[in-house]
């Protein structure tokens, strides 16, 4: 491989890794928040106290998000037909 697609594929597999740790970030999320909200029903469901960690833990998703899709993730490392349709797409932006 050359320079340039050397360059390309280590690009391509971070931005795969990003994307698959968003992902697995945002689950997280959704199912820890599911359950302080499950706690703070079952307790009165007075003040809601569950809010403070849905906005605060929601900012790092979404910052998450937008460096994970935005112009510029997982245990498992990427095949490599992915690392190449990334690549591919690189190429295009990069064509454009």
């Amino acid at each position: 491989m050359d320079t340039l697609d050397e360059q390309l594929r280590k690009e391509a597999l971070a931005r795969i890794k990003r994307r698959r740790a968003f992902w697995m970030m945002l689950t997280t999320y959704l199912i820890m928040n599911a359950f302080f909200i499950a706690i703070w029903a079952l307790t009165g469901a007075g003040y809601f106290w569950p809010g403070w960690v849905l906005v605060g833990w929601g900012l790092g998703v979404a910052f998450s998000a937008v460096r994970s899709f935005g112009p510029a993730s997982s245990p498992d490392p990427p095949s490599e037909q992915q690392i190449q349709d990334e690549m591919n797409r690189l190429r295009d932006r990069d064509a454009a």
